[in-house]
């Protein structure tokens, strides 16, 4: 990784571009890590960030990220993201702050693609599509491509976390398989109700903990804080929420054998790849499992295929995430570096 612009997580980046609307009150960052495979496609976020420079490291590390995710689920899609800066916590985002992201969208000609993600929704996406055509996860009519990314990343970790079980439990089924699920939102609660059906034994916490009481309630599940979730007594730990969770001090205290969930950057530095492969914890590289809602609106934005074809392409996922536990065995590398490698090769880096 090249470090530059003394932030540590610009990667050769194709373009990193501040805006800001003083009439709206809109600051942005949109990074543009790679467009080697087709336009920069991620979401955009909405949130907190204690100062400006942490919003930049988030745009970085998020679409460089995005670059690996698109790269490995096969699309014809580069790397970016967008982040809008809220002024403070729960503050809610305008009309015409999403308007004037929509335009700052539209002036980079269609480099970037944006997208959903947190703190966003299709509402405030349909606002921002009025500004730019680039823009995907838009209401679609049944049986077609695109729409809320939330239930096929859901999906598509949802058969993640089977397959780890398989693989670092030997486990055939979920019947019995003890998952703490960190975070409980869209992708969170979803994959919690997919593995409820399946007889999983879940543990969850949510920021919310409210949501995460409802949704024990539903499910016959447990609540626990959301600080000792990552140390609950537990075959798996699938972080859902927001990233750089697993540090050293973490690490340490993790009593899961696997760790596979969706959240982006669950990785606080490369190091802590090494850390979890030395203790034996079998890793699920998340941009490699939480690709479902990136195939879905991918697909959308390039006009390839139905709602048939994104469930087609989300269920290679394991097979994808096979293949990264196979060379790691191969080689002694971590999961994390494995997965790394795989995807800077697909974008000639």
């Amino acid at each position: 990784m090249t470090s530059g612009w003394g932030f540590p997580d610009f990667d050769d980046h194709e373009g990193v571009h501040l805006f800001t609307d003083p009439a709206s009150g809109l600051q942005a960052v949109i990074a543009i890590h790679s467009t080697k495979l087709g336009p920069a496609a991620g979401g955009v976020r909405f949130w907190h960030y204690a100062s400006s420079d942490g919003a930049i490291t988030d745009a970085l590390r998020l679409s460089r990220g995005m670059s690996f995710k698109n790269a490995m689920a096969g699309l014809d899609l580069g790397g970016g993201k967008g982040v809008v800066l809220a002024g403070r916590a729960g503050e809610s985002i305008s009309e015409a702050q999403l308007q004037a992201f929509g335009r700052s969208v539209e002036s980079l000609g269609g480099r970037y693609v944006t997208a959903e993600d947190v703190g966003m929704s299709e509402a405030r996406m349909k606002v921002i599509a009025g500004e730019t055509r680039y823009v995907s996860g838009l209401p679609v009519e049944s049986g077609a491509a695109g729409g809320d990314p939330g239930p096929y990343t859901a999906h598509g970790i949802y058969l993640g976390v089977k397959a780890a079980a398989k693989r670092g439990l030997g486990a055939t089924d979920m019947k019995g398989v003890r998952v703490a699920i960190q975070g409980v939102g869209s992708v969170g609660g979803g994959l919690a109700r997919l593995l409820a059906g399946d007889g999983a034994v879940l543990t969850l916490a949510d920021v919310d903990e409210g949501r995460a009481q409802a949704l024990a309630g539903e499910l016959g599940a447990t609540v626990i804080a959301a600080e000792a979730i990552l140390s609950a007594d537990a075959d798996i730990v699938s972080p859902n929420a927001l990233g750089a969770i697993l540090t050293e001090a973490s690490i340490a205290d993790l009593k899961a054998r696997v760790i596979a969930g969706g959240a982006n950057n669950q990785l606080a530095t490369p190091a802590d790849g090494a850390r979890v492969h030395d203790r034996g914890i079998l890793y699920a590289p998340d941009y490699v499992i939480n690709a479902g809602g990136i195939i879905n609106v991918g697909l959308e934005y390039l006009g390839h295929g139905d709602e048939a074809e994104v469930m087609a392409r989300i269920a290679k996922i394991p097979q994808r995430l096979d293949q990264v536990w196979d060379e790691s065995e191969r080689s002694g590398s971590p999961a994390s570096d494995v997965a790394d490698m795989l995807a800077k090769r697909l974008i000639g880096r």
